[in-house]
Parts: C-alpha cells; structure tokens; sequence
C-alpha cells in the first residue's frame, strides 16, 4: 500500500543523535562482550557480532571531518550495524531496518545534492544529530550502560519474545521522532529559515513509507501498517477513549500533524524561557504514545 504525502510525515527517520563523549577511552572488544546486555529475541549474537556492532557505534572513533563526510560515517555504520541485526533477526533491528531504508532512499541522496538545502550546514546538522542520538544509544545498549530513559522501551522489549514486535518497532519510532528528533531540531540551530528545508526532508522521507512497512514485515513479519497508521495519520483515536489513553496532549499532536508539533517543540527548546514547558511536552507525548500503542497492540491494531 502507498500511503499518501501528508504533513504529518512521521517518517523523519533521517535525523538522529547525541554528542558522543570523549572523556575515557573506549573499552576493549573483550570488555564490551562481558559488559553487553542479554541476548534479545531472535538468533544469539556472537561475542564478534556485539563486539563489531559496539565498535561501529561508538562516535569517538570518528575522525574530524566535514559535516557531510562525517554524516557519511555514520550512515555508514549504521548500515552495517542493520545488517548484523536484520541478518539474525535480532529484535533490536526492528527500528534500526527503517531507519537504514529511509537513510539510502530519502536522507542521504538529499544530503548529497548540493541543491536541496537552503542551508547545507543545516541539513548535514540536523541529520548528523538525530542519527548520532540513536547510535550512542545502541552504544550503550551493546555495552551495557544505561540508555536514555525514552530509549528504554524498545530495548526493554526487544528482550520481552510474546510482545508484538510491530509494537516493538514502533517504540522506537516514537522515541526517535517525539524525542530525538525535537532535540536535534534544536541543536541545529533551526531558525524560521528552515522551516522549508525541513519540510522538504519531511516530504522526502514521507514518500518511502511503504518502504518501512514492507521491509519490516518481510524481514520480521511485523505488520506496522495499522499502527502507523495511528501515529503518522491519527487513525483509530476513538478506540482509545474508553482506554482513558486518548490525551489532550496526544490528541492535539494527531489534530496539528505530529511533524509540526515537533518543530514546535524543537522552537521551544531553544529558549531558556520556553524550554522547561517544552522538555515537560515532549515527555509527555511520548508516554501518551507509547500508552496508546500499547492498548492499539492489544486491541490487535487499527
């Protein structure tokens, strides 16, 4: 199914991050494997597998480069971390196989053209921001340090095998696009000059939602349509009311159309006098989304 280009666009998979720290040097491959976290579901990681997958998301090994060849590296990693993932269908890909596709189809070609940005410092910014956030993440999962707490989830339940793994899938994609993605939207710096760019980006990536839904379900067998559905289009909020999970604050997000919601919020976060309201919004959104997933898994989708 093609789904349709819309503003709410919540296929932004092409930012993530979070500036790595540099104060201690990295551990050794043995020490990663004895550190790690257990096993998610699907086939066992090797000790090399975690090892590879611990050194490739670990940004301190990167070398100081432009932005753009820096953004190059990490997408680089990046996909090389999927394929260690989607190759023993380790649960821990469920968002990681999304977010790689909308990399090589939508982000990177954009990245590349000279063109697309009003402000190229911008789009490499804002791009390298939001991957990096989701790639110390992993780093701290494969090494066993603690993730950010709106990450929790979907390692969490990466490791939980009788959940659905579309609502697996999709814990990560709130964690990416509610929090992430406001945060890096203002680390870069963004200013109303960009609102086109970063529509455009929105538009691009909108465009391979199909790509998401059917590689997800041809590698795990996990159906995202009906639960994307939900959270990109606001599809099926009236299920939920007798749930007591339908919010004012998720029902505003789905009313508004959630990309600009997190523009909004990204706005807000760059002003010491909005930015306490703003941190408390976003947490809130995302309980709000995560909750209504939840209930929409178990009610068996939309």
């Amino acid at each position: 199914m093609r789904f349709a280009r819309t503003t709410t666009g919540l296929l932004i998979a092409l930012f993530s991050a979070a500036l790595p720290s540099t104060s201690a040097a990295p551990p050794s491959a043995s020490a990663q494997s004895a550190n790690a976290t257990p096993q998610a579901c699907g086939t066992p990681l090797t000790a090399a597998e975690i090892d590879r997958i611990a050194s490739l998301s670990d940004l301190s090994t990167l070398p100081a480069t432009s932005p753009l060849e820096r953004l190059e590296d990490e997408v680089a990693r990046h996909e090389e971390i999927t394929e260690i993932l989607v190759r023993q269908r380790d649960w821990r890909g469920l968002f990681s196989i999304g977010l790689d596709a909308v990399e090589r189809a939508a982000v990177m070609p954009m990245q590349r053209d000279p063109e697309s940005f009003g402000d190229r410092d911008w789009g490499h910014a804002i791009s390298s921001d939001l991957l990096r956030r989701y790639l110390v993440n992993l780093h701290a999962e494969f090494t066993g340090a603690p993730v950010d707490p709106h990450w929790a989830p979907y390692f969490t339940m990466s490791r939980q095998c009788e959940a659905s793994p579309a609502e697996v899938a999709m814990a990560g994609y709130n964690a990416h696009l509610t929090v992430d993605l406001a945060y890096a939207v203002a680390a870069a710096g963004t200013e109303q000059s960009d609102v086109p760019d970063y529509y455009r980006i929105v538009d691009a990536i909108a465009l391979e939602a199909d790509t998401i839904v059917e590689g997800t379900r041809n590698v795990y067998g996990a159906d995202l349509g009906p639960l994307w559905s939900f959270y990109a289009l606001g599809e099926g909020l009236d299920r939920l009311a007798g749930e007591g999970v339908a919010s004012e604050t998720l029902l505003r997000a789905a009313d508004s159309g959630y990309n600009t919601v997190t523009l909004a919020h990204g706005f807000a976060l760059q002003d010491s006098r909005t930015a306490p309201a703003a941190q408390t919004s976003i947490a809130m959104l995302h309980r709000a989304v995560d909750g209504a997933i939840g209930v929409l898994s178990d009610l068996g989708g939309l």
